[in-house]
């Protein structure tokens, strides 16, 4: 984590004049090169609305001023452990107003999710905590066809249509470390100390999608920590700063 950290610092300094996302790839594989084995997996670089593909994976896309920026990405050290970290930033440094408000809600979700990582917790106990705020969220900003709490019922779940994945898988050596485990060892299973698993929950609205007001439509938002599950809560190991106001100094100092 510390050392993926510094590889998204090299992408910040990268986009003062980056105009394509393979500048954005390639500052971070130097990093993860120069400090560790590799790029823990493929590195996903999207700018605008390509952020709406959750695998992003040709980085060849243009940056343009007010693009908002994904970065998801983590360094792979000698030991083969790696990092999984996202961050969603401004390419111009500042994000616009419609920008925010989506960006402190998934930013809430987060929060959220996190906080519910302590031991004896179901694994999915901090992705449905992040879904309560995104679809409290979604309805205050009107794009939800019903009521929070009837877009939350199990045979509903009318939120999906813009959140897209799950907020967690566990983290090791693979990037979906224990992905193969018995679903009642891990789905299915508690948070026991030692675990690593990510938080990671986003909105993505697609550019074509005509249930969302148009300032809304390309913007796909992720924000990814890395957690780790301690005998009394949590300890989160990523240090990448994430608030939208700590966001904009992080770029301004760099």
């Amino acid at each position: 984590c510390k050392v993926t950290r510094k590889a998204f610092d090299d992408v910040v300094r990268c986009l003062k004049t980056a105009k394509n996302e393979r500048e954005v790839e390639g500052a971070f594989n130097a990093r993860a090169r120069l400090e560790g084995n590799d790029a823990g997996y493929n590195v996903i670089a999207a700018a605008g609305a390509n952020a709406c593909i959750l695998h992003w994976g040709r980085n060849d896309g243009r940056i343009k001023k007010n693009d908002l920026v994904l970065l998801d990405a983590g360094v792979e050290l000698n030991d083969l452990y790696t990092a999984d970290i996202t961050r969603t930033i401004p390419s111009s440094g500042k994000f616009t107003a419609t920008q925010r408000v989506v960006y402190d809600l998934v930013r809430d979700a987060q929060v959220a999710a996190i906080e519910a990582v302590k031991p004896g917790n179901h694994f999915l106990d901090p992705h449905w905590a992040a879904m309560k705020v995104l679809a409290h969220g979604l309805a205050d900003l009107g794009l939800l066809p019903c009521s929070a709490e009837e877009a939350l019922l199990p045979e509903n779940q009318f939120y999906k249509r813009y959140t897209l994945h799950g907020t967690s898988h566990m983290l090791g050596m693979d990037v979906h470390d224990c992905a193969h485990a018995r679903i009642e060892r891990y789905r299915n299973g508690p948070l026991e100390p030692g675990m690593v698993l990510t938080i990671e929950p986003g909105l993505y609205f697609q550019e074509d999608d005509l249930t969302v007001p148009a300032k809304y439509r390309g913007i796909g938002i992720r924000i990814e920590d890395d957690v780790l599950v301690t005998a009394k809560g949590h300890r989160v190991l990523s240090d990448v700063p994430r608030d939208s106001d700590d966001v904009e100094a992080w770029m301004a100092e760099l």
